[in-house]
C-alpha cells in the first residue's frame, strides 16, 4: 500500500480507504463490517469515511465499536455533518456542528476525529457562522482538520476568501472513470489551495467492476439487488454506462488487471487525488481493492482507455445530488 499527503496536513493516508456509506450503515450485517474492517488493516488501508447520517448513526457506532480496539494512531478517521439525523437536526448552522460532532464523537468511542467534513453546502446559513463553528471544532481539540464535500467552486472560494487556504485540506467528489466532472473545475481550484481529494463513488458503485452486463438482470448478489444500498443506482446505471465498461475489458486483460484496478489505478493517475474510498461487503473485495495501490498506467493505456470510453463520462461541471448553488453571507441576511 502506498501512501500520500492530505493536503496541507501532515496527515498520510493511504491511496485505498474505505468508506461506510452503503454498506455499514445496515446493508452489511456486523460480523462481516467487521471482516471487512479487520481486512482493511491487514491490506495497509488506514484511512477510514463515514459520516454521521450513513444509517442515521449506525455507521459510526459500528466502527466505534471495531475501531476502538485499534490504537488510535494507527487509523485516519474521518466523518460528515450537515444530513438530516432527524426532523429537525440537520444543516451546517453553529448549533449544529456543535451538537454533531459531539454525538459523532460518542458514537465513534473517540475525543477527536482526524477530518472533519462538510457533506454538503448549507445555502440557508451564512457561510461565515458555519466556518467559525467548524474552526471551533478544531480548536477544542475534537477535529484535527477540515474538509468539504461536493462544494460548488463558488462555495469553495468563498470559504477561501474568508478563511484562506489554510482552513480545509481536502474535498471529497464523487469521481471515476465515468464520473469526471471534478476534474474541470474543482480540481484545479483546490489544488491551487493545498487541498487534496479523497473520492468517492471511483468504481461507480461497482459498475467499473463490470459485475453488471448490458441487458442481463442484476446479479442477486450485487449492491444494486439491495434495497438498502441501491438508493444512488440512477447515478451510473444505464446502457450507455455498461456499454462503455464492456470496451475497458480487453484493455483490462492486455494489462492483466482486473476492471476494479484499472478504474482504481486511473483514478490514482491524478496526483490531486490522496484516496479512492471503496466500500466493501466481503473481505475479498477489500484486499482486490488495495492492489490497485501502486499500479501505474502507460500513457498508451490511458489513451485506450480514453477511446474505450468516449463520450460517455460526464465531464462538466455537474451539481450533485443533495447539492445546491449560492453563497449566504451575514451582511446580506
Amino acid at each position: 500500500m502506498r501512501y500520500r499527503k492530505l493536503g496541507s496536513s501532515d496527515l498520510k493516508v493511504s491511496e485505498i480507504s474505505l468508506g461506510s456509506w452503503l454498506t455499514y450503515a445496515g446493508g452489511v450485517e456486523a460480523d462481516r463490517t467487521r471482516a471487512c474492517t479487520e481486512a482493511a488493516f491487514d491490506a495497509g488501508i488506514n484511512f477510514f469515511d463515514t459520516a454521521n447520517v450513513y444509517g442515521r448513526g449506525a455507521a459510526e457506532e459500528a466502527w466505534g465499536e471495531i475501531l476502538s480496539k485499534h490504537p488510535r494512531d494507527s487509523y485516519v478517521l474521518a466523518t460528515k455533518v450537515w444530513g438530516e439525523m432527524s426532523d429537525t437536526d440537520r444543516g451546517l448552522s453553529a448549533a449544529q456542528i456543535a451538537k454533531q460532532i459531539d454525538a459523532s464523537l460518542r458514537r465513534l468511542r473517540t475525543d477527536h476525529v482526524d477530518l472533519y467534513q462538510a457533506h454538503r453546502f448549507d445555502t440557508t446559513v451564512p457561510i461565515e457562522e458555519t466556518l467559525e463553528a467548524l474552526q471551533d471544532v478544531v480548536r477544542q481539540g475534537k477535529a484535527r482538520y477540515l474538509g468539504f464535500s461536493e462544494w460548488t467552486p463558488q462555495q469553495i472560494q468563498a470559504a477561501l476568501d474568508l478563511a484562506g487556504p489554510e482552513v480545509f485540506v481536502s474535498s471529497q467528489p464523487q469521481y471515476s472513470m465515468l464520473w469526471q466532472a471534478p476534474q474541470a473545475e474543482v480540481f484545479p481550484l483546490s489544488e491551487a489551495n493545498g487541498i487534496s481529494q479523497i473520492v468517492w463513488s471511483p468504481l461507480a458503485q461497482g459498475v467499473l467492476t463490470g459485475k453488471y452486463k448490458p441487458g442481463a438482470p442484476i446479479p442477486d448478489d450485487s449492491r444494486f439487488a439491495s434495497d438498502a444500498m441501491n438508493v444512488s443506482k440512477d447515478l451510473v446505471l444505464n446502457d450507455a454506462n455498461l456499454e462503455a465498461v464492456q470496451r475497458l475489458v480487453p484493455i483490462a486483460d492486455d494489462l492483466d488487471l482486473s476492471l476494479a484496478t484499472l478504474a482504481l489505478a486511473w483514478v490514482l493517475r491524478r496526483t490531486e487525488v490522496a484516496s479512492a474510498i471503496t466500500g466493501a461487503s466481503r473481505p475479498e473485495q477489500v484486499h482486490a481493492n488495495a492492489q490497485a495501490s501502486g499500479v501505474d498506467l502507460s500513457p498508451d493505456a490511458l489513451t485506450q482507455i480514453d477511446q474505450a470510453l468516449g463520450d460517455v463520462p460526464v465531464t462538466e461541471p455537474t451539481l450533485a445530488p443533495f447539492a445546491e448553488e449560492g453563497v449566504l453571507h451575514r451582511s446580506t441576511v
